[in-house]
């Protein structure tokens, strides 16, 4: 009976490795039954009940563990249904760092709003339109010394040497006490002709004159208008930002011809879009930040942008402890852009020249129906790492990398200053 019992707790020790309580019994059990002189059957009957104790121990703990596995699956359950619904109606669920809200549709273009999972402090940096009109920024002709006087306490006016005019180039002095952000494709009107400026950058604050790399909008001047030689943000609302095409030209195409030619097929579109005494106004200027200012013109586009910017802008206040800092752009239900910036505040700065961009690039584009989705807006938004990556660098001050992917291109600001080192500014077009 001896070999018969050890036999069977070896079985269910190795079989079912049982907890140590359920152990101690069975061994107490077995001790019991080995003074032997009390009679094989009462300690076998023992033995039994023992046995009976560990299988109910060994049946509980799998009941139990069988219950904690259903409250778990449950769990997860609970989580897959209710997380989703933590997003915004609308908002489709990120892949990485960015979510999409609710379109927002005006005649052909649509705008999907974008939230970031986190924001950057960007309240020292400074815009162009701010630093032309409190006159700290000054951007002049390579070719005027006025202009690029810098006075530093303790320090006579500084003439600093220049070269002749070029198209392709202006000279910026910062005398700000902060760093000034430039983005590709805002407009600068005055000199000699007006410019488009060409690639992001970031000017350190108290700078020294730096050259501007800048496209030509105007082609057909080359003289200082009424001798205003200084630049000005220009335009209807302080400011003018090309549209998607034309700045695509200069930030990708990089050609002084491919803006011209973006600018005159933009200005015919206009033209076809107004009445015709606005038509011929539009014509007869061969200045891209001009036609925009026809007063027809403005109407036209001002009708397309201002649903969208009325929506948006009570995106952005609902939204802003959710970190609403961008938007991806489509027009005739094709994806072509998108812009993010570090914070909502940078976001709010630029908002109402971006939205006059887009809407003069549905303007200028003919229609041909379609209507774009979240997921197409999510799937673009998602896809910012390329094949080919090429990277320009101002030690200390700014980072600006292009990159190239299958049917699009990237640029992408990251500032270098002390306590930033975060993308300041990211611009994607379909190519």
């Amino acid at each position: 009976m001896r070999s018969s019992i050890s036999e069977q707790r070896k079985t269910l020790l190795e079989d079912s490795r049982m907890s140590s309580p359920a152990r101690s019994i069975f061994e107490g059990e077995g001790r019991a039954g080995g003074g032997g002189a009390r009679g094989g059957t009462h300690t076998g009957s023992r033995v039994r009940g023992s046995i009976g104790v560990c299988t109910g121990v060994f049946t509980a703990g799998r009941e139990i563990m069988r219950l904690a596995m259903a409250v778990g699956i449950a769990l997860l359950v609970v989580a897959a249904v209710v997380v989703p619904c933590l997003l915004q109606a609308g908002e489709v669920a990120p892949a990485s760092g960015y979510s999409l809200l609710s379109p927002i549709r005006s005649g052909n273009l649509t705008v999907f709003p974008v939230v970031a999972s986190k924001s950057y402090d960007t309240v020292e940096f400074l815009t162009l339109d701010e630093g032309l009109r409190s006159g700290d920024v000054v951007v002049t002709e390579a070719g005027q010394a006025r202009g690029l006087i810098r006075h530093r306490p303790r320090d006579p006016a500084i003439m600093h040497p220049v070269r002749d005019a070029e198209v392709n180039r202006l000279v910026l002095v910062n005398n700000s006490k902060r760093p000034l952000l430039l983005l590709a494709g805002e407009i600068v009107t005055g000199g000699k002709q007006d410019r488009v400026i060409g690639k992001d950058r970031i000017v350190p604050a108290e700078s020294d004159p730096v050259d501007l790399s800048v496209f030509c909008v105007e082609p057909g001047r080359w003289v200082a208008a009424n001798g205003k030689v200084q630049f000005s943000g220009g335009g209807v609302g302080g400011g003018v930002f090309a549209a998607p095409g034309v700045r695509a030209s200069a930030m990708a195409a990089k050609n002084q011809q491919r803006v011209w030619d973006s600018v005159g097929k933009s200005k015919d579109a206009m033209a076809m879009s107004v009445p015709a005494p606005a038509a011929a106004e539009v014509n007869s200027t061969t200045s891209y930040a001009r036609a925009m200012d026809n007063k027809e013109v403005q109407e036209k586009v001002k009708s397309v942008a201002e649903p969208v910017q009325r929506n948006y802008e009570s995106v952005i206040r609902q939204l802003r402890d959710k970190n609403a800092v961008g938007v991806v752009v489509a027009v005739n239900g094709e994806i072509v852009w998108a812009d993010i910036f570090a914070s909502t505040q940078l976001l709010q700065k630029y908002w109402p020249k971006l939205v006059r961009s887009y809407a003069t690039e549905a303007v200028v584009t003919r229609a041909k129906g379609g209507e774009a989705s979240s997921k197409d807006a999510q799937k673009f938004l998602n896809e910012l790492q390329g094949r080919h990556e090429t990277a320009e660098t101002e030690p200390g001050i700014y980072r600006q990398t292009e990159i190239s992917g299958d049917g699009f291109k990237v640029f992408e600001l990251t500032s270098l200053l002390p306590k930033t080192g975060f993308p300041v500014h990211v611009a994607k077009m379909a190519d």
